[in-house]
């Protein structure tokens, strides 16, 4: 589980906007990443995402790093911000708006044209 718990850290280090979901922004596998990927794709389409459906090393893990224990689960800049609800709470106060953008201005190498699949 060591090298999961690496794996983790460095996927959350490299990608500045992550998403760990249920299936793809296309095709999501529930409700809850459907409205996460709705709300993100609403400050941009820049981010990465993981289906942790076809990763179930990240799906068992991933609750223990973010002492989180559902999905989806957003990371930004390297920290955890939350599940649908706190997501959803941000982007209607207009804070995840300003972070997704201030964190697209620090990263511009980290800049998509739509979300990219990590495996």
């Amino acid at each position: 589980m060591i090298n999961t718990v690496s794996q983790l850290q460095q996927q959350i280090a490299e990608y500045p906007i992550l998403l760990y979901m249920k299936g793809s922004p296309k095709l999501p596998s529930c409700g809850f990443s459907a409205q996460a990927v709705q709300i993100l794709s609403n400050c941009s389409k820049s981010f990465a995402y993981i289906n942790i459906l076809t990763n179930p090393y990240i799906r068992t893990e991933l609750p223990k790093l973010a002492n989180w224990p559902t999905y989806p689960q957003l990371w930004v800049d390297g920290n955890f911000i939350g599940g649908c609800d706190i997501v959803m709470e941000m982007y209607q106060h207009g804070e995840l708006q300003i972070l997704i953008q201030k964190t697209i201005n620090k990263y511009p190498s980290h800049t998509y044209n739509e979300p990219i699949e990590i495996s």
